[in-house]
């Protein structure tokens, strides 16, 4: 059986996947804040199982939700959606607000005196096996997750809590896979403290160093300098994806990449075919940038009434509707374009 699974962005939805991905291994990670993401990430699943369907007719899933509580009409709509299309679907969670859910559907598991990592592996160590170096690691992220100021591990886990809070170095919208490589790579680390002498102090001491190991590829750099390489590497990767095309110039697109000057100029000193590159933010802002091919300023001014440099331009689109999904995010900006250059056309 493949598992989706999807759950929230902080330390208690990221080591829920841990957990999970401990036990599992045919696992497709998503995380969602609440409310509209929460069906934006469940359509994005539904469209990646009927791709898996299309491959093998005969294959199973299961939609696992964790850290996240479903208002009635969500619980409805994806029970009856499941249902359909003969998907398993499974809630585990501890939030409160979540009660009128758990009462109504067998699927909605609900638990106020544990945070949903320790619901989590509570329920997959009965199935599979118990092990006890995960347990110890579930009991700091329970410590803080509902507070509990007296327990040995309280001050740990207020560090594993901000170094989670903190890793936003990777758009998970664009780059979801890495994403999640890169919170479980910083969760294995952290795991390798929780027995040391002074575990706080010293975990908080290396986490910049443990960012260091997990972008540096083949040589030292400042931190800074290894996440725009490590990101271009992948913009290059999906360039196809990413293309996006204004009049006769080629140019990026991408999603709250942060660092757009340093980002968007390395990728287009490595890329001459590419004419111009604009971050959209979930702030409705648009970013351009330019390598001395085009006029970013004159493209802001055109798109969004925005304005700038040649080579470095913003303006506010306000008809962006933020979306979990990176298709739908382009899909706005190719009808934005489409919509000033037929109006320009006409004029």
């Amino acid at each position: 059986m493949k598992i989706y699974h999807l759950s929230h962005t902080d330390l208690d939805g990221y080591a829920c996947q841990y957990v999970v991905n401990f036990y599992f291994k045919n696992c497709v990670f998503f995380n969602s804040n609440y409310g509209k993401e929460i069906n934006d990430n469940f359509t994005v699943i539904l469209n990646q199982i009927e791709q898996d369907l299309q491959k093998n007719p005969n294959g199973q899933f299961c939609i696992l939700i964790t850290d996240l509580n479903l208002t009635p009409t969500q619980c409805e709509e994806f029970e009856l959606i499941c249902k359909e299309k003969n998907i398993k679907i499974l809630l585990l969670d501890h939030h409160q607000s979540g009660f009128e859910c758990m009462q109504k559907y067998s699927w909605y598991l609900l638990d106020n005196s544990r945070c949903a990592t320790k619901i989590v592996y509570d329920f997959f160590s009965k199935i599979c096996f118990k092990d006890e170096n995960l347990a110890h690691f579930v009991k700091v992220v329970n410590a803080i997750d509902i507070w509990l100021k007296d327990d040995k591990y309280f001050e740990l886990g207020k560090i594993f809590l901000g170094m989670i809070a903190n890793a936003k170095e990777i758009n998970r919208t664009m780059f979801a896979k890495q994403n999640i490589e890169y919170m479980f790579f910083l969760l294995e680390q952290a795991r390798h403290f929780i027995d040391k002498e002074n575990a706080p102090i010293l975990l908080e001491d290396s986490i910049h160093f443990l960012k260091k190991d997990f972008f540096k590829q083949n040589h030292n750099d400042t931190l800074a300098n290894l996440i725009s390489a490590y990101i271009v590497n992948y913009l290059n990767f999906y360039k196809d994806k990413f293309s996006i095309y204004y009049e006769n110039f080629k140019g990026l697109l991408t999603y709250n990449i942060g660092n757009t000057s340093v980002i968007g100029n390395d990728f287009l000193v490595k890329n001459p075919e590419f004419d111009f590159f604009i971050d959209v933010s979930s702030r409705k802002t648009l970013s351009f940038r330019a390598n001395g091919k085009v006029d970013v300023s004159l493209m802001a001014k055109k798109l969004v009434g925005g304005g700038g440099h040649k080579n470095a331009s913003g303006g506010l689109f306000n008809g962006f509707k933020d979306n979990a999904s990176y298709t739908n995010i382009k899909a706005q900006i190719n009808d934005l374009i489409k919509q000033k250059t037929l109006k320009e056309g006409l004029s």
